[in-house]
């Protein structure tokens, strides 16, 4: 015989918290990651707003200021780069530009004039360059220029003559 649904056991219901059931990860926000495979060669100019992972070969430049660009162990790039981030693992000829860090891994060499805040150099690794460490500006922060300072009043008379008639009028 049919029996009519009990609407009781549905309202009862508690979910099954077995130990051994899939975990459930939470994440805050999706990453998003370009990968150039190891048989892709690309060559001209790399730009966009995600991280980037080449296993590759990258010819040109790459301009991803507000990401991370990491080279592969199998990647080659013969380009100069501009990003927040770079980790280099595999070969890179090129000058990099970062707003953030640099870590050169020992498996990663590195021919090419460097300009970043943070230098990570893992032992064995290859750096062929200058590197130059620069102090980090806050993005709110405009720098100022060594012309601008304000004008300064002029100095008194030494002698009734001007600092400049005085230091003129000695050679």
């Amino acid at each position: 015989m049919l029996q009519p649904p009990d609407t009781n056991k549905n309202s009862q219901f508690t979910p099954n918290t077995n130990a051994y059931g899939p975990a459930k990860t939470t994440i805050s926000s999706p990453t998003e990651q370009a990968s150039i495979g190891r048989t892709l060669v690309i060559k001209g100019e790399i730009s966009g707003s995600e991280t980037l992972y080449i296993d590759g070969r990258v010819e040109g430049s790459i301009h991803l200021d507000d990401n991370r660009v990491t080279i592969g162990r199998n990647g080659t790039v013969a380009a100069n780069i501009n990003a927040k981030e770079v980790v280099i693992m595999g070969k890179v000829t090129g000058n990099i530009e970062c707003s953030d860090r640099l870590d050169i891994r020992s498996e990663g060499p590195l021919t090419g004039d460097v300009v970043t805040p943070r230098i990570s150099v893992e032992d064995g690794a290859i750096l062929k360059g200058s590197v130059q460490v620069k102090i980090q500006e806050s993005k709110n922060q405009k720098p100022q220029p060594q012309q601008s300072k304000p004008a300064e009043a002029p100095k008194p008379a030494i002698n009734g003559q001007s600092n400049t008639m005085a230091a003129s009028a000695g050679t």
